[in-house]
């Protein structure tokens, strides 16, 4: 049951992180990137995951050291545990970067790829996401696309 699992959990974060990459202007996908509910489902996975090593689960957080770390993610309930919790944190950073993108008008097929790299390696994903939107103003902050058109007339204010 433990493998069934650890395979559900992926499967229960995929369709909301397809509509972000491959339907980013279909206003569900907004609604549905707006929503933190939406990694309820893999959280349940995760809390029929955990309960059953529950005390080594807190053994590993009451005293976190790498040796802990270890022997927790060496158990089955123990690696499927924290495979759901890493889907679950990974799709809620993608909801804000979607959003966030959205926002600045990042163009989708940027979006697109970051996207498919913060399912894979969400670190690296939002590293580069965070780089752009570092180099992107954000609308109505007077950068280059919020500027008014220049007048060719010299007596005009530009």
């Amino acid at each position: 049951m433990t493998g069934a699992l650890f395979e559900l959990s992926f499967w229960l974060v995929l369709p909301v992180w397809a509509l972000m990459i491959f339907a980013p202007g279909w206003r569900w996908t907004a609604r549905l990137a707006a929503s933190p509910l939406t990694v309820l489902p893999v959280l349940a996975v995760y809390c029929v995951m955990a309960f059953p090593v529950f005390p080594e689960l807190w053994a590993m957080v009451r005293g976190p050291d790498i040796d802990t770390f270890r022997d927790f993610a060496a158990l089955a309930g123990g690696a499927g545990a924290l495979w759901a919790q890493i889907l679950a944190w990974d799709l809620l950073v993608g909801q804000w970067m979607y959003r966030e993108g959205r926002r600045l008008s990042v163009h989708p097929l940027l979006m697109g790829p970051l996207l498919v790299l913060t399912i894979l390696l969400s670190p690296f994903g939002l590293l580069l996401f965070l780089a752009i939107r570092a180099a992107k103003p954000a609308p109505g902050t007077g950068g280059a696309a919020d500027a008014p058109a220049r007048s060719a007339d010299p007596v005009l204010p530009r």
